[in-house]
């Protein structure tokens, strides 16, 4: 196991310098000039020859490369122009907590509810729990997040007053929003389970279990589960990484100062370091993820070799 993992961390070492590369890139990709950007139409070229300077735009493309790389490893991705702070403490202070928070339990639910959904369906295919089940699956995949989270806030906030509408900080602010984060994994997950398990239900091991008198309860969770659960979590994992990277609708929607607005902020005021360090640390993320995701293919089967 450790020669597995060591060999996945090697892998991923390429990646990252290829997503290092690209959000580095993002700022002499745009149209135009990025100082003229940031500094403004009314901007002297005094003033603009100090925002190169700044930024480090007179350099090579090589070495600003290479000193962008430096700075992030030791944790420093750049000032914000927007707030003159830092681009980690802007994002580690509290944005990215929130954030993280949010997808967590977004993906707990999305896991809790759709797995559940997902052996109903597998184990009682074709009756009417199964279609009642995977009808409400559609329709979480066909529900956009802005419209559902809307609709949440006029029912349970506006209508009912049972939960607040917007914010971040008690256990009934996150509710609405981890539900309505949640319901597109929740539905992509019910139906991997349930075409997963009934996969592997129709094996020959799982008929010679059944034919030895043992429970269904066993046969399903200890015997059936176990083997289905190798595609199952490669859409948690990838679920996980989206709703971390795809948190920006929700947390407009419910006002909630995470990564998402943080990102939309920043846009709107072309505080292109802040835009770059967030990208940078989504997409870190992202690649982490998918390691951890491979590392529990091994552990949920060891008979798998991820390549």
């Amino acid at each position: 196991m450790l020669v597995f993992i060591l060999k996945r961390i090697m892998q991923i070492i390429p990646v990252v310098i290829g997503v290092t590369l690209a959000v580095f890139l993002m700022l002499h990709l745009i149209p135009g000039d990025p100082a003229r950007i940031m500094a403004g139409e009314a901007a002297s070229e005094a003033q603009l020859e100090q925002m190169r300077d700044n930024l480090g735009l007179n350099d090579p493309l090589w070495v600003q490369y290479v000193r962008y790389i430096s700075n992030a490893v030791r944790g420093d991705l750049g000032t914000s122009i927007r707030t003159n702070r830092p681009v980690s403490a802007e994002i580690f202070d509290q944005r990215f907590g929130i954030t993280v928070q949010l997808a967590l339990v977004g993906t707990a639910v999305a896991v809790l509810f759709g797995l559940t959904a997902g052996i109903i369906s597998a184990t009682r295919k074709r009756g009417i729990a199964d279609m009642s089940l995977m009808f409400v699956a559609l329709l979480g995949l066909s529900m956009p997040n802005f419209w559902l989270g809307i609709l949440l806030i006029n029912i349970f906030s506006v209508q009912f007053g049972l939960l607040p509408t917007a914010g971040w900080g008690s256990l009934s602010h996150m509710v609405l929003p981890a539900f309505t984060l949640g319901v597109t994994g929740m539905a992509i997950i019910s139906r991997m389970t349930r075409a997963s398990l009934t996969e592997v239900l129709n094996q020959d091991y799982i008929r010679t279990a059944y034919a030895k008198g043992t429970k269904d309860r066993i046969v399903i969770y200890k015997h059936a589960l176990r083997n289905a659960l190798v595609p199952i979590i490669t859409v948690v994992g990838l679920q996980f990484g989206t709703l971390l990277g795809g948190a920006v609708i929700t947390e407009t929607v419910f006002a909630i100062n995470g990564m998402g607005r943080l990102i939309i902020d920043s846009i709107r005021a072309q505080d292109f370091p802040m835009v770059q360090g967030t990208v940078l640390v989504v997409a870190m993320i992202f690649v982490i993820v998918n390691t951890m995701v491979d590392i529990a293919y091994r552990i949920a089967n060891k008979r798998i070799d991820v390549a």
